[in-house]
């Protein structure tokens, strides 16, 4: 039953976030933000959808993925500065809402998929593989934070600023990025204790 479980683990996943993603889909806050949103949550999930057969990561790599996707989908929903996050904000003491702040730190985890993808196909010794993922969430983070202006520059009204959500914050860009990094950094430690490549079934 257990070999079951770990073995059926993505298929599962992928139905849970499935239904998650339908229900918050059905009447976010503002829908064009939603639409901008979803894009690239929609894209990671049918790339790995359509590669599983070639290439079946880890439990691990699909749970730190699956993060990202289950956060960035109630971002998308609310927008990400409209999040009911205030307990935490109060808890805190935060000037703002910090909610899109943690999903940024979580995207990092990508990286243990990247490192874990190299290292598999041999392409790279654990080291490089390890200063591929982090140069990897750093080329992706710098992209997006592009994209969002660019984005808030094509639209010129609300749903440009809710995309970029920066929230009355200057340096905005430079601390999503850097929480971008600070997540690899985080989850590329992770992968040299858990060494997913050196494990079996998991």
């Amino acid at each position: 039953m257990e070999k079951k479980l770990i073995q059926y683990y993505p298929h599962m996943l992928a139905a849970l976030f499935l239904l998650v993603f339908i229900m918050l889909g059905i009447d976010p806050v503002d829908r064009d933000v939603w639409i901008v949103e979803v894009f690239p949550i929609v894209m990671t999930f049918l790339i790995l959808a359509t590669t599983f057969k070639k290439f079946r990561f880890s439990n691990y790599s699909y749970t730190m993925m699956a993060l990202w996707m289950f956060w960035h989908t109630v971002g998308g929903h609310y927008t990400f500065a409209n999040v009911p996050f205030d307990f935490v904000t109060d808890l805190f003491g935060f000037e703002r809402n910090n909610f899109d702040r943690i999903g940024h730190f979580i995207v990092g985890f990508y990286a243990f998929a990247a490192a874990e993808l190299v290292v598999r196909k041999k392409w790279a010794v654990p080291v490089l593989a390890s200063f591929f993922g982090l140069f990897f969430i750093g080329t992706v983070a710098a992209g997006y934070e592009i994209i969002e202006w660019l984005y808030a520059v094509a639209d010129g009204g609300k749903a440009g600023v809710e995309f970029l959500g920066a929230q009355g914050d200057i340096w905005d860009a430079q601390e999503d990025m850097l929480s971008d990094i600070s997540g690899a950094v985080f989850s590329l430690v992770l992968f040299w204790f858990i060494r997913p490549d050196l494990k079996k079934k998991v």
